[in-house]
């Protein structure tokens, strides 16, 4: 079982930043893939950024490339996104994910590959 608990939303002007936080109740160095979704009003959840349980092959989808940033603290069991030169369109319901599972990897990115998730943090991106 894996609790996550999401921080560090709230409102920022456009070319903005913005640093999300999410703690997890057991250590994340045992937890095989961590992630970022977001789901905007009338969309489905997307992946945003996903890591492995060793920190390598931070993976992120078109969109944010370039732009955000996802970390791991094994010490603070807590997951990051740096998230810079934001957009309107980043604009969501921000959600950390985690998965158990050892074979999930190739699947990164779908929403069905993550049995864990937070309770989201509101980010919007507005003048």
């Amino acid at each position: 079982q894996v609790q996550l608990v999401e921080s560090g939303g709230g409102l920022v002007q456009p070319g903005g930043s913005l640093r999300l936080s999410c703690a997890a109740s057991r250590s994340t160095s045992s937890i095989y893939t961590m992630a970022w979704f977001r789901q905007s009003p009338g969309k489905e959840r997307e992946s945003v950024a996903v890591i492995r349980r060793d920190n390598s092959n931070p993976s992120y989808v078109d969109p944010v490339k370039g732009r955000f940033t996802i970390s791991k603290d094994d010490a603070k069991n807590t997951v990051y996104l740096q998230m810079e030169s934001l957009k309107p369109d980043d604009t969501a319901v921000y959600y950390c994910a985690a998965s158990l599972r050892r074979s999930v990897w190739s699947a990164r990115f779908s929403t069905f590959s993550y049995d864990y998730w937070g309770q989201g943090t509101q980010v919007t991106v507005s003048s």
